[in-house]
């Protein structure tokens, strides 16, 4: 099967690219081009294509699934159908409890999202850190892409950067789940990571679907104490070599980094660091740019994630109120994604200036046009419970500051007339 990547370094324009092309107003040269370098990649499923990528706009991730002390399979689907609802761009399912295959294709039956996994979280959950072999892995990563998996994240961290965190000195250690199975395997049966040992295999299975590499963040820091070391700068690197592979096998690829928590000051300049390394599409969780804002963290990594999309971040994985805490509940996930699109259309502005959407609804504010505020509210939902019918808002009443400079001291020039 030929991929995106495969099509576009042939010239070719496919259904995928033109349906990217009009949904971001972008150059179908220009594209083709970027996809045939890895600076974006068309992440599919069924009829839906996500572009993702540089100069784009910035795109949001949505985690979900059950786990081994919570499985309720009802809820996670009641999640992914609020994700699409409220605008995510692509779903990953982490489930590690229950009938993680069933709990999947119900996922799927009830969403068109492009969808991720992590395949090796279905093997530990199956099979237990001591009892997961290579075939099982393989396994899962064959099911999966014949299910219509978008993406796959693998964990390609090696025995070198392992001996390199020995040395490290952090207050968290290792907080990639995905990282520290794949780490367990390693150290367990003594072997080289698995995924790297058998890299030309693991890219037939994803160039045979067309399915995205997203190279995962073992190393990531856990707070914002933990700061960038030798052992994640060598993971930075790794994942461009590996990038780098995939492409030149037509398999598409995304990294992940800059994710878990990072001191505010430092994320632009982290940024800009992995773009140096690599122009593959940089995937971010957060950031957090503090450890205190427990109950409140989808608050703090927005802010975070607002910095990191401005400086060149062309992914967000969104974070919950619920995290570090518990599975979020339904309307947690749609706090998350919400607190992660305006940090998206935040980081957008900087990166491409300020949009027409905030103009429009400027306009639609100053003629106290509430209905037409709505149509260009993230939430218009949440917005339009707020609000008023009609006149002022009750903040300021019969001395609303807009209504009283119109009445006194109109201005004939004000652009007020919407659209």
């Amino acid at each position: 099967m030929k991929t995106q990547l495969d099509h576009a370094r042939e010239g070719t324009v496919t259904k995928q690219m033109q349906a990217v092309a009009k949904a971001e107003n972008f150059d179908l040269d220009t594209l083709l081009s970027r996809i045939s370098n890895g600076s974006i990649v068309i992440m599919n499923r069924k009829d839906v294509s996500v572009g993702i990528g540089k100069d784009l706009s910035t795109k949001i991730n949505v985690n979900l699934g059950t786990s081994s002390l919570k499985i309720e399979p009802d809820e996670e689907v009641k999640k992914a159908r609020i994700a699409q609802m409220y605008g995510a761009d692509t779903i990953t399912d982490l489930s590690m409890g229950g009938n993680i295959s069933e709990i999947r294709k119900r996922i799927m039956e009830n969403t068109t999202l492009p969808l991720t996994t992590v395949p090796i979280y279905q093997s530990a959950a199956q099979k237990g850190l001591g009892n997961i072999d290579y075939d099982d892995i393989v396994s899962n990563l064959k099911q999966q892409a014949k299910e219509g998996t978008s993406s796959f994240v693998l964990h390609c961290i090696d025995k070198k950067t392992l001996d390199i965190l020995k040395k490290q000195e952090r207050i968290m250690g290792v907080v990639s789940k995905g990282g520290s199975i794949t780490s367990s395997y390693m150290m367990l049966n003594n072997c080289e990571n698995p995924f790297i040992s058998n890299f030309e295999e693991i890219l037939s299975i994803l160039k045979k679907y067309d399915i995205v590499l997203s190279l995962g963040n073992t190393m990531r820091s856990g707070c914002i104490h933990d700061e960038r070391d030798k052992a994640q700068i060598a993971e930075i690197k790794q994942n461009a070599r590996l990038a780098k592979i995939a492409n030149e096998a037509g398999v598409q690829a995304i990294i992940e980094g800059m994710g878990g928590h990072i001191r505010a000051d430092r994320i632009a300049g982290y940024v800009r660091f992995h773009k140096k390394q690599s122009e593959h599409p940089l995937f971010v969780a957060g950031p957090l740019p503090t450890d205190v804002a427990v109950g409140y963290d989808h608050i703090a990594g927005s802010v975070g994630a607002s910095i990191a999309s401005g400086a060149g971040a062309d992914y967000l994985c969104y974070i919950t109120p619920a995290e570090h805490l518990g599975l979020p509940a339904p309307e947690q996930v749609r706090d998350g994604l919400i607190a992660f699109k305006i940090a998206a259309h935040i980081g957008d502005s900087i990166k491409y200036g300020p949009d027409e959407r905030d103009r429009n609804l400027a306009k639609k504010r100053a003629m106290l046009d509430w209905e037409g505020q709505m149509k260009y509210a993230i939430d218009s939902t949440r917005a339009r419970e707020l609000s008023p019918k009609e006149g002022p808002c009750t903040m300021c009443g019969d001395f609303c500051a807009i209504k009283i400079m119109k009445e006194y001291y109109p201005n004939k020039k004000n652009k007020t007339k919407g659209n």
